[in-house]
């Protein structure tokens, strides 16, 4: 079973912990589709039922709840789109967004959004970024958790998506290798940059010059 798309009968066969003989209020999921039929405008309206309360995302018509980050997650992310927001700047190159942001990968019939913790997009591209999702990007960040199905989606699933999407230059920071992952989009597919450790420098290709300690990296900006 998988926890992202758990229904009355799983929950029957799983029972979850209520008091008082509570249960859950299944009713309020007749309002929302059923997994497979979700579609692009059902999926941007979430926001406005959860006003941001959880980060979730779309491949397939399944709806994917992606999980709480930890503290460490977050001062990864947030120190990465510091960097990266600071460099973008100084240089004019364009705007970089936080956790939160939809990146449709792929359009059409069968939609694809994936939420990345940290992207970036080329001003020269502005054309592509929306109010409420970007269609794709220059640059995308993710920092992997612990749960083995994210780490899947973070080494495998997005691997693929943003290849198809053609976004240039993904990062899989990885606080549990230890290690920043590089790599960078030749024709259809991801080929690595480098894999950097600590001590060394993570260094991207698509914004020459732009460079991150690892160490510092791993430690959410704390000094090593």
């Amino acid at each position: 079973m998988n926890g992202d798309t758990l229904t009355p009968v799983d929950a029957l066969r799983f029972p979850l912990s209520f008091t008082d003989g509570a249960r859950p209020t299944w009713e309020l999921a007749l309002f929302f589709p059923q997994q497979g039929s979700w579609r692009k405008e059902e999926y941007l309206s979430l926001e406005s039922h959860f006003d941001g309360g959880f980060r979730a995302e779309l491949a397939d018509g399944v709806l994917e709840v992606l999980p709480v980050p930890t503290e460490e997650h977050q001062d990864i992310a947030l120190y990465l789109y510091e960097m990266l927001k600071a460099w973008a700047k100084t240089h004019d190159l364009g705007k970089v967004s936080f956790s939160g942001i939809r990146v449709l990968v792929a359009n059409g019939d069968r939609p694809r959004f994936r939420e990345p913790d940290v992207v970036f997009m080329r001003k020269q591209h502005a054309q592509r970024r929306h109010s409420d999702y970007w269609e794709g990007a220059d640059l995308a960040m993710e920092v992997v958790s612990e749960d083995p199905k994210d780490q899947t989606r973070d080494y495998q699933t997005k691997v693929a998506d943003y290849a198809a999407a053609g976004i240039p230059e993904y990062w899989i920071v990885d606080p549990f290798e230890r290690r920043i992952r590089v790599l960078v989009l030749q024709g259809d597919a991801y080929h690595l940059h480098g894999d950097f450790h600590p001590d060394e420098f993570a260094a991207s290709v698509l914004l020459p010059g732009f460079t991150v300690a690892v160490t510092t990296v791993l430690a959410g900006g704390a000094e090593a």
